[in-house]
């Protein structure tokens, strides 16, 4: 995979949201550790009041950050950052190899096993790669609010429609009932229309992970990894626990500088 040049990405997401009483917030906003950042900031406000966001480690380079006791009252947060691609790759080990071949919550893997060893029998490596997500691209509509948040890839093959995680969700769990393991990540994607978080899946071949999108809605080479892991419950933009909380509004942008890439959706790509 060559290198996609100096290339930058600016990035923001804004959300207000209206907290009934006191609860606990776990956001994942900030783009991975391992990216190069010219700029970053993030802001968050109670009542037009600064309050404390706690930044928490995850894996694969992943920045939560927690917000503890916050409301009741009127939450903004506002996050921005100007990237470059990543000073190293996300190496899969033993563990993530056993982790990710695993069956999860949304990707029911094991369920769909005797479809999709039947449907991609005789394929393997990279020609497996390929057909999955040109099957799931083929066969799957993209239809925006489609579906439930409780969905999982079972409900997205029986259904024939729904948005990019449910995209993401499939193609993992057909990869991974051919014993390929495969991820799911929560992505800034410029050129994505309407502007959004992404979602996307990541197979790993070889020791590397590649990145599988069958929606073809943005560059792969221009997205941002944000957070990692098995399905959708890993990378939510945002959790809330403890509380009740109305969503009010949710801005996304994402823009690649000098020039949007153009993505040879044949070839292989990796998340720079």
């Amino acid at each position: 995979m060559a290198d996609p040049g100096i290339l930058q990405r600016i990035v923001s997401a804004s959300i207000d949201a209206e907290l009934g009483d006191s609860v606990d917030i776990l956001l994942a906003l900030a783009v991975a550790s391992n990216y190069g950042r010219d700029t970053e900031s993030m802001t968050v406000t109670l009542n037009d009041k600064d309050f404390e966001a706690v930044e928490v480690g995850a894996p694969h380079h992943a920045r939560f950050h927690l917000l503890k006791n916050v409301g009741p009252g009127q939450l903004s947060i506002r996050y921005d950052a100007t990237v470059s691609y990543p000073t190293e790759q996300d190496a899969a080990g033993d563990l993530e190899w056993f982790r990710y071949v695993r069956p999860s919550r949304y990707c029911e893997s094991d369920r769909l096993g005797p479809f999709a060893r039947d449907e991609f029998q005789g394929l393997e490596g990279f020609d497996l790669l390929a057909a999955v997500s040109s099957w799931v691209g083929s066969n799957i509509n993209y239809v925006p609010g489609s579906s439930r948040p409780t969905d999982g890839a079972i409900a997205t093959l029986l259904d024939r429609e729904g948005v990019c995680r449910d995209f993401a969700h499939l193609t993992a769990a057909l990869l991974r009932a051919n014993d390929v393991p495969a991820r799911v990540v929560s992505v800034y994607a410029p050129g994505l229309a309407p502007m959004d978080f992404h979602a996307v899946a990541e197979a790993c071949l070889d020791g590397a992970w590649y990145v599988v999108d069958p929606t073809c809605l943005a560059p792969r080479q221009a997205m941002v990894r944000i957070a990692t892991g098995a399905d959708a419950s890993d990378t939510a933009f945002l959790t809330n626990v403890g509380g009740r909380l109305n969503l009010q509004s949710m801005n996304v942008t994402a823009v690649a500088e000098p020039d949007l890439p153009i993505d040879d959706t044949a070839a292989t790509a990796f998340l720079w």
